[in-house]
């Protein structure tokens, strides 16, 4: 079943989500979320969706990045944003910590700011504690596109959009990116344009 997304602009969007029980997590009713949240995610498609994106304020997020998504992509762009393709999984009640000052900045979107990119500066290296869809703690340790995707579903999840931490002048539509900004490097996007601010 495909769940509507909500757009920026619902409060849901900007509130803390609450956390989930064990209880909760097994129950029927979250067990058929986590389905329908799956197949909304693929549908749109996207990477990740957090349960607040389908106004939901709750602390539960699916994540996906498939072979398909990237077959596209060369092998020395896939080298540069340290992308590969991460099998589905969900996160429940998740605490993130960065692992050291490394970071890298790229264009990012939001199921719930379609249409729209901007350039996001990101940790590389991250750590995750959380709960997965058997209530089982887990850790993840992700670098890269993989820990990007789950800063951008937790900062869902505490009420955070991309656009909060994002380079503001590199606000596009998608359509813009990929006619001005998609074959250049980040560095010279940001060159061109905090040139034209000056």
């Amino acid at each position: 079943m495909k769940l509507k997304i909500v757009q920026a602009g619902d409060p849901v969007l900007r509130t803390q989500s609450r956390t989930l029980s064990k209880d909760e997590i097994t129950s029927p009713s979250i067990q058929l979320l986590i389905e329908w949240m799956r197949d909304t995610m693929r549908e749109a498609p996207g990477v990740g969706l957090a349960a607040p994106q389908i106004g939901k304020s709750l602390q539960l997020a699916v994540i996906e990045d498939r072979a398909g998504y990237i077959s596209d992509v060369s092998e020395d762009e896939l080298a540069k944003r340290q992308r590969t393709a991460i099998p589905f999984h969900v996160i429940i009640n998740p605490k993130l910590r960065v692992l050291d000052k490394s970071t890298a900045q790229f264009f990012e979107g939001c199921l719930s700011l379609e249409g729209y990119q901007a350039i996001v500066d990101r940790a590389l290296n991250v750590r995750v504690e959380c709960l997965n869809e058997r209530a089982e703690e887990v850790t993840i340790n992700a670098r890269g596109w993989y820990a990007r995707i789950l800063q951008h579903e937790i900062d869902h999840l505490n009420g955070t959009l991309y656009i909060d931490r994002m380079q503001s002048r590199t606000l596009t539509t998608t359509d813009n990116m990929l006619k001005f900004w998609q074959s250049k490097s980040i560095d010279d996007v940001l060159d061109e344009l905090e040139g034209d601010s000056k």
